[in-house]
């Protein structure tokens, strides 16, 4: 059966890509699953085990588990500095093809920060010339698409606030291949008011007012140790932090979730993984 929103986790891979992740889901319960193929903060880009890639993409196969590639933390399509640019160019790149070989649904990256105030007007055209052709290409080869995630704010952030994707997607021109993945910790420590009754819900509606319909294509439910605009992103067991329970079934009741995967990265205790958060939040699914 089909689930409406499928609910996983962050999985580890350390050890071999299938070897860590199938029974790391299987554990916890996982519906869905999100991973890295590259050090998270690192510029590494490993080739990968061909004979793991296809063991995991017929373990999410059979197990009917959409997959999802984090791009590493350090990409920043916003950046004053060419280098890094260029290395976010190839790091995205990289787990595009990755995500091809595995079976991966799309690929997250976080939306980047022009850095310096003196960059911003340059900012969003850099984002346009280095994103637009990756855009084209993936789209061209059928390769995942392309999600991008609002920052936590602070730090000139080229996105933060749902409000923020309007101009992000006016700069690649609405490109079909764009998606959103939406971080409930980042939108919270960004300013919006997910804990206050309806405040997920009007969150939710500014967001699909902002981007549309379909460009919601993944979740990444977390809770936050932080208060509501601090820009801090620290992530906190669902329901154990400053969001709480309810918020996250509002989430989830939200008609625009429908269909959409939910990805749980918050803190793990040592041989527990994800499963507490990823069983209550199936239980606060609509039934």
């Amino acid at each position: 059966m089909r689930v409406s929103r499928p609910v996983g986790s962050h999985t580890k891979t350390s050890g071999g890509l299938a070897k860590a992740a199938l029974p790391y889901v299987d554990a916890a319960g996982s519906e869905a699953l999100q991973v890295y193929v590259s050090n998270s903060r690192g510029w590494a880009l490993p080739p990968g085990d061909p004979k793991q890639d296809v063991l995991f993409r017929d373990g999410c196969g059979e197990r009917g588990l959409p997959a999802y590639i984090h791009a590493s933390l350090l990409v920043n399509l916003g950046s004053p500095t060419e280098l890094t640019v260029d290395r976010s160019v190839q790091t995205l790149e990289h787990a595009l093809r990755r995500g091809a070989a595995i079976g991966a649904t799309a690929v997250v990256y976080h939306a980047g920060s022009s850095v310096d105030p003196e960059h911003d007007a340059k900012a969003m055209h850099q984002l346009r010339e280095a994103l637009l052709p990756l855009l084209d290409v993936a789209m061209a080869q059928g390769l995942p698409r392309i999600l991008v995630e609002p920052s936590a704010g602070g730090g000139r952030s080229l996105a933060s606030k749902v409000q923020d994707l309007g101009p992000y997607l006016e700069a690649v021109e609405h490109h079909p291949w764009l998606g959103v993945c939406f971080d409930t910790c980042h939108a919270w420590a960004a300013g919006h008011d997910l804990a206050r009754p309806g405040g997920m819900t009007e969150t939710l509606d500014a967001l699909i007012a902002t981007v549309g319909p379909d460009r919601l294509q993944l979740i990444h439910a977390n809770d936050s140790k932080d208060e509501c605009g601090s820009t801090r992103d620290r992530h906190e067991t669902i329901g154990a932090g400053r969001i709480g329970s309810a918020a996250f079934a509002e989430l989830l009741a939200h008609p625009a979730t429908a269909g959409v995967p939910v990805i749980v990265e918050t803190p793990t205790k040592e041989h527990e993984g994800h499963a507490a958060d990823i069983a209550l939040l199936k239980e606060l699914r609509p039934r």
